[in-house]
Parts: C-alpha cells; sequence; structure tokens
C-alpha cells in the first residue's frame, strides 16, 4: 500500500503550522473552534490570495479572524445564490411542462420524434427511467399502480435531476411550431436595438449549464469566492466585460441567474439580499475576485 508523504496534524499543531507561516491568530480558542467545526483543509482556501509566491507565507497583516469572516461571507452567499437558483428549477420544470402542452401527448418524453439527436435521446431515457425508478413520490407509486407504469410528462419531470432537465432541452428540436419554441418565450431579451429577442438555443443552453454547475458547488458546500468557474455561459452583449476574463466567476453565473429569472420582482428581491449581504461583510472580501466590473450595478 502507498505510504502517503504527509502525516496528520492535531489541532494545536496546524495552529502552530499556520503561525509559523506569517498568520496572526488573536484568539486560540476561535482557530481551534474552527478548526474542529469548518476544517483546516476548507479554510485555507479562503488564504490562497494572501499567499506570497515567493516565499510561501502569508503576506504580512493576514488575521485568521479575517479569514473566518470571509469564510462565513462565502458560506451565506452560497445559501443566499442556492435559494434562489431553486426558484429558476422550479420555473424552468413548469415551463418545460407547460410548452409540450402543445402536442397534447401525456407520454411525449417516450416519442424520439421531438428530440435532435436520437443517441442522446436514448441515453436521456435511461438516465430518466433510473430517475423515475428510484423515486418514491406518491404521484410515482400513483402511476405505478393505476396506469401500468405509464409516467405522464409532469410527473416525469418532477423527478429529474437538474442535469437531466438541462440535457432534454439541449435535445429538444427547434422551430416555429416546436415545444421548444414555446418555452423560449418565456426568456426574451432586449437586445442592442432595444428590440426583445428569443436567445439562440446554443445560448439558452449555456446559461442552464451555468446554474447547473454553480447549482452543484453551492450543493456540496464547495467555495465560491476567488473561484475560476470551468463553464462560459454566453452573455448578452450589453453585460460583456472588455477585454473578457480568462476564466469566469460568479459575475457571469449570476448574469446567467439574471437571465433565466423566474419573475422581474424575485430578481430584484434577490439583488437586494446580494447588496445587503456585501453591506454586512464590507471590508471581508474584494468583489473583483468574483469577476466583478467596477459597474456591475448597473448590469443587475
Amino acid at each position: 500500500m502507498y505510504q502517503y508523504p504527509k502525516n496528520f496534524l492535531s489541532v494545536t499543531q496546524l495552529i502552530q503550522k499556520l503561525i509559523d507561516a506569517g498568520m496572526t491568530i488573536d484568539s486560540q480558542d476561535e482557530a481551534k473552534l474552527a478548526l474542529t467545526t469548518i476544517g483546516y483543509y476548507r479554510l485555507k482556501g479562503y488564504s490562497f490570495h494572501r499567499i506570497d509566491p515567493a516565499t510561501k507565507k502569508y503576506i504580512a497583516g493576514t488575521k485568521f479572524s479575517d479569514l473566518l469572516k470571509l469564510y462565513h461571507f462565502d458560506s451565506e452567499l452560497s445559501h443566499l445564490i442556492f435559494s434562489y437558483l431553486s426558484q429558476i428549477e422550479v420555473a424552468l420544470r413548469a415551463r418545460l411542462v407547460n410548452a409540450f402542452q402543445t402536442t397534447q401527448d401525456a407520454l411525449i418524453l417516450h416519442d424520439p420524434s421531438v428530440f435532435k439527436d436520437k443517441q442522446l435521446y436514448w441515453r436521456n431515457q435511461g438516465t430518466i427511467a433510473s430517475e423515475i425508478s428510484r423515486s418514491n413520490d406518491v404521484f410515482i407509486e400513483h402511476n405505478f399502480n393505476n396506469h401500468e407504469g405509464a409516467i405522464p410528462l409532469w410527473a416525469s419531470v418532477e423527478v429529474m435531476s437538474f442535469g437531466t432537465i438541462s440535457k432534454t432541452i439541449k435535445n429538444m428540436k427547434t422551430g416555429n411550431q416546436s415545444a421548444f419554441s414555446v418555452l423560449i418565450q418565456n426568456y426574451k431579451f432586449k437586445n442592442a436595438n432595444g428590440n426583445m429577442v428569443n436567445p439562440s438555443k446554443d445560448m439558452f443552453a449555456s446559461w442552464i449549464q451555468a446554474v447547473s454547475v454553480m447549482r452543484n458547488i453551492c450543493a456540496h458546500n464547495s467555495r465560491i469566492y476567488n473561484r475560476a468557474i470551468n463553464t462560459r455561459p454566453q452573455l448578452i452583449s450589453s453585460d460583456l466585460i472588455n477585454p473578457q476574463p480568462r476564466y469566469n466567476g460568479l459575475y457571469q453565473i449570476m448574469l446567467s441567474m439574471k437571465y433565466l429569472r423566474p419573475t422581474e420582482e424575485s430578481w430584484t428581491d434577490f439583488v437586494n439580499d446580494f447588496k445587503q449581504l456585501l453591506s454586512k461583510y464590507a471590508g471581508a472580501y474584494d468583489i473583483n475576485r468574483m469577476n466583478f466590473p467596477s459597474d456591475w450595478e448597473s448590469h443587475f
């Protein structure tokens, strides 16, 4: 068996390691509590930007208490974003069902003719079947017991993962009479000429992909602050940063959330809550480390 070169360190040893690296710890009790309830490895992620790459030591003035404030800011930010992503997801599920009403076929998900890529369709069908079979929801049991196991679209959509919803939408056929053309009416935006237009399918899919990635980050309690996010949503031209950043961050994801907002009122409420959070933790963070430009408020 491979022998890992590093050994476990006690909480006391970890505190000393931070001190030796140049971090100021004003309260040993605060540090012990944080390291036993949050963890050294998780907290370290909030200090990367405070490490001098030449010396591998913390920049003078780096305080553990500031690191802890940044962690709490990020944690509350994650909860706020996840809550709004849930609203986006619920609305998207409802709108998808409503869009397929044009077919008047409760079992439309079993019809490959409405999907573009047939191989992808069958792979998705396998995933959907697995998600349905794992469900213990009353409405799924009802269809098992009363309808020979046939699951209508409106029930299937409720147990499909967000990732499966995303793949299903990406594979929908387009065209004037398609269900996708109905779905996309909910997500019009104003172009440079001031006209209301529909996003392209690729643009719409990129927004869904972006919020899906962020949903997973939040669901796993992963760090958002100072993080490069490896998905590139297609932004409306007026929201682009010039020059474009090398990596995307929270700014680009939140714009995708704006484009997918369930209602204008819900987005306004979310932005107000976000601003209140920024005010609460003023001085604990650098908004540039989340890819926000100086004029970010005008884009929201």
